[in-house]
């Protein structure tokens, strides 16, 4: 009976401190005016493509200094993909690449986060796109926590990876001359994001 005493004793404490550990996270909204989402490919394997999407949204559970208790979902509207060409930006909607009629949202959804330091760490998640997920890993950079001169509290993270499209389904491309493809098949992902704590 003693033991089976301090067997739930122990269980109703580690209950108490994961519940404590993230009682002090508070839900921040991304600020879309001072955040921007952006991937960059290789064209012709000689040059580099540069690319945002421009309609994105989401939030997040942040506590300086308690990692454990961070976690993100956020979503992008596909069809706001600008390349700065209006005809590239087009093909990118179309059944050849994005195919944004079917698949309208990518969305991300946190799974973890490990921190090497209190500003550099790694973002796990699971991104899905064009009708498949799969798990992603980012580098992650804390920028900082302050508040703002109308007395909003926001903070500011970056965060930077590589995913292959193919992975996603995203298969186009054509074959040079030279044995090179058209359209390179790593996405360089770079992620600069603000956020108000909400009231």
């Amino acid at each position: 009976m003693k033991l089976k005493t301090v067997f739930l004793s122990a269980l109703a404490l580690a209950v108490g401190l994961a519940a404590f550990d993230s009682a002090g996270a508070a839900t921040y909204t991304i600020d879309s005016a001072h955040s921007s989402v952006g991937f960059q490919i290789k064209h012709l394997a000689i040059a580099k493509v540069n690319g945002s999407f421009t309609d994105f949204g989401g939030t997040f559970e942040f506590e300086k200094g308690k990692a454990a208790a961070w976690s993100v979902e956020a979503t992008v509207q596909m069809a706001s993909v600008d390349t700065g060409n209006d005809d590239r930006d087009d093909h990118l909607r179309n059944a050849d690449f994005f195919d944004v009629e079917k698949f309208p949202v990518m969305t991300f959804t946190s799974t973890g986060v490990e921190m090497e330091s209190d500003t550099e760490g790694k973002l796990l998640g699971d991104l899905t796109m064009h009708g498949v997920t799969k798990a992603v890993e980012l580098d992650l950079e804390f920028n900082g926590a302050v508040t703002d001169p109308w007395g909003n509290d926001k903070v500011g993270f970056s965060a930077y990876g590589k995913i292959n499209r193919k992975d996603w389904g995203l298969n186009f491309n054509k074959v040079l001359d030279t044995g090179s493809l058209m359209i390179g098949e790593t996405v360089k992902i770079s992620l600069e994001i603000e956020a108000a704590k909400n009231k």
